[in-house]
């Protein structure tokens, strides 16, 4: 990601004004405080996805406040949406107070005053911020007002895959072209809403392309948790998330491709990474073909065979000695 700030080459004296005056223009104005200026450190990353942000944050501690005069002088009106990747934060915001903890999510309002710290105990504390107008969610505002300054579980569920999609946004970020960045955004303001009216009981309130696009995501994702199941298929896929055999295809279908479709290419995709891989070098071929779901040798050769040009043993040569195979080109 684009490194909008940093103090790793700034004088002590400089650090503290230029993350303020950073912050400021890359998110909302706030008012800081800060407990050492001796060894303030902090970076910002930045990320534009259409007319929203995804930020990486890093920095020591400190306190912060967005106050009523803050407000009226800049508000985009925007929702933020945090992960904390370590450390810890205090967060106090609609009267609620809360202290959030790495996995965990926590949304914020610009509309509303809030209070947020990093204490003085804690190493510097890291994080994802997602910033996006409020407009863009398709939920009651004053049901999302519910969910401010609330820890919401990053570990399970659809917190989990939101977490995920924000850290692979920011992992790959080079790899997205302008178009990429407007439909990764509506990827993720989906997501937001789908955590938020999970965590509110009201999934019925978003509309259908939103609730489809999701479970589209959540059945994604069960397929890579279970690629080893040799039983792995439409049944199973149908069964675990409560919908017909005819609704889970037409999902697919609209998206072109099949459930069996995208069962083979991930597990193929895990078969030639690990096949890449100088660590996995000595594993047998098959035994690297069984870990994901192939249990039959003979078959996965053809299928990869048909799928890169070349037999698995050639793929893995190719791999390990140099960028000659074509799919190195």
């Amino acid at each position: 990601m684009k490194t909008v700030f940093s103090t790793d080459e700034l004088p002590v004296s400089e650090r503290t004004e230029a993350w303020v005056a950073a912050t400021t223009e890359s998110l909302v104005p706030n008012r800081f405080t800060f407990p050492d200026r001796a060894t303030f450190g902090a970076r910002l990353q930045a990320m534009p996805l259409g007319a929203s942000q995804l930020c990486a944050l890093s920095y020591a501690a400190l306190y912060s406040r967005r106050t009523p005069a803050l407000i009226r002088q800049s508000d985009p009106e925007h929702y933020q949406v945090g992960l904390i990747r370590s450390g810890r934060q205090g967060i106090d915001q609609a009267r609620r107070r809360a202290l959030v903890g790495a996995g965990d999510l926590v949304l914020y309002d610009s509309s509303r005053p809030f209070d947020a710290v990093v204490p003085t105990s804690r190493p510097r504390s890291e994080s994802l911020l997602l910033q996006f107008p409020k407009n863009r969610l398709p939920l009651p505002e004053r049901q999302i007002a519910r969910l401010l300054a609330v820890p919401i579980p990053g570990s399970h569920g659809v917190g989990r895959l939101l977490a995920d999609f924000l850290g692979t946004l920011a992992a790959e970020e080079a790899a997205y072209t302008v178009r990429d960045r407007f439909r990764l955004e509506g990827t993720a303001i989906d997501l937001v809403a789908a955590t938020l009216a999970h965590h509110l009981d009201r999934d019925g309130d978003l509309p259908p392309e939103s609730r489809q696009h999701v479970l589209f995501m959540q059945i994604s994702a069960y397929i890579e948790q279970h690629l080893a199941d040799p039983d792995l298929g439409p049944a199973r896929l149908a069964a675990v998330h409560h919908i017909s055999l005819r609704h889970l295809h037409r999902i697919f279908q609209e998206r072109h491709t099949t459930v069996a479709g995208l069962i083979r290419q991930t597990r193929l995709d895990r078969c030639r990474r690990d096949l890449a891989d100088p660590a996995q070098r000595g594993i047998a071929v098959h035994t690297i073909a069984a870990r994901w779901g192939f249990q039959d040798a003979a078959a996965f050769s053809r299928t990869f065979r048909t799928t890169t040009g070349c037999s698995p043993t050639e793929y893995r040569a190719a791999c390990l000695t140099g960028p000659t195979h074509p799919s190195h080109r």
